[in-house]
């Protein structure tokens, strides 16, 4: 299995938000969390404090369990090649002695 990285499209498979296909803008490794693009996003009221002496809203990644999400691969064309069997080659070198 590839491991979930920041820029990866992914899908989600369970929960509200299912079937729904977005980008990873970050991951917390320690939670097992990955914030995506507009999914899980809220606002939350601060108080006034000396680090945020203003006060207001800040939008907040709430973020979606890991084990939540499918990583969703583009398609790239691969030429298909041919071989043939073993037995097939016997079978060609059969036919032609067979006149």
């Amino acid at each position: 299995m590839k491991s979930l990285k920041i820029n990866d499209k992914v899908l989600v498979i369970s929960g509200d938000h299912k079937g729904t296909e977005a980008k990873i803008v970050g991951i917390e490794r320690k939670t097992g969390k990955a914030m995506l693009e507009g999914i899980g996003v809220v606002e939350r009221h601060m108080r006034k404090s000396y680090a945020n002496p203003t006060g207001g809203k800040k939008t907040v990644h709430l973020g979606i369990d890991l084990s939540n999400l499918k990583l969703v691969e583009e398609a790239k064309f691969v030429k298909p090649s041919v071989k043939k069997d073993d037995k097939s080659k016997k079978d060609d070198k059969k036919k032609k002695g067979a006149k």
